[in-house]
């Protein structure tokens, strides 16, 4: 542990300074382009933080299910989960978030940092039915920095080459998982089975 950075100044003197290309592409709005990668994403992550510690959860849904309200803002639908709600918890606590869309295919990704609120207004509920179910609530997020990443990462990762994807029998099932966490009284076989439809039938 004798060689950790531990100062500004040691990252900086490391890494030296970003290229103008890197800075420039911050802005604190929306802009065209920026717009159109967001209602092309079926996927982000959020990210949050509270005094219960970090959050990092993956929203997903048809491609533009993330409502672009103006150029500053944001709002995402809360579908079904699992009753959790860390991240949502953090956002009433703190309301710092940073998300991230990927879209299928494409190398580059955005991140958009800001605050956010919960909502439960019920126009805005209305406006992400989904086969006659309402989100139970709203994530609305003000942008305050939004700027697109390079492909650097999901080149190095082949993310989207099809031939790097794995059989999902090479890992543990979600019911051995719960099985193994559970201390092995737990139904693994039973559950796996039961799991495609059960998550199909509580998508919305």
């Amino acid at each position: 542990m004798n060689h950790l950075i531990s100062t500004v100044a040691q990252l900086e003197a490391l890494y030296g300074v970003p290229h103008e290309r890197a800075v420039r592409k911050e802005i604190a709005f929306l802009n065209e382009d920026y717009r159109a990668f967001i209602q092309a994403a079926p996927f982000l992550v959020i990210a949050s933080a509270g005094a219960g510690g970090t959050d990092c959860s993956p929203k997903g849904d048809a491609a533009g299910f993330v409502a672009i309200l103006d150029e500053r803002t944001l709002a995402i639908p809360d579908r079904p989960g699992n009753n959790r709600v860390d991240n949502l918890r953090n956002i009433v606590e703190d309301g710092r978030v940073s998300l991230l869309f990927i879209i299928p295919g494409i190398g580059e990704t955005l991140r958009v940092n800001g605050s956010a609120v919960i909502s439960v207004e019920p126009s805005l509920l209305e406006r992400f039915e989904v086969r006659e179910k309402l989100p139970r609530a709203v994530i609305v997020v003000t942008v305050e920095a939004a700027y697109f990443h390079c492909s650097k990462a999901i080149v190095r990762s082949s993310l989207w080459d099809v031939g790097q994807q794995i059989s999902r029998d090479r890992l543990p099932s979600p019911g051995a998982m719960h099985k193994r966490l559970a201390g092995g009284d737990f139904d693994a076989e039973s559950y796996d089975k039961e799991l495609p439809t059960r998550t199909q039938a509580g998508l919305y």
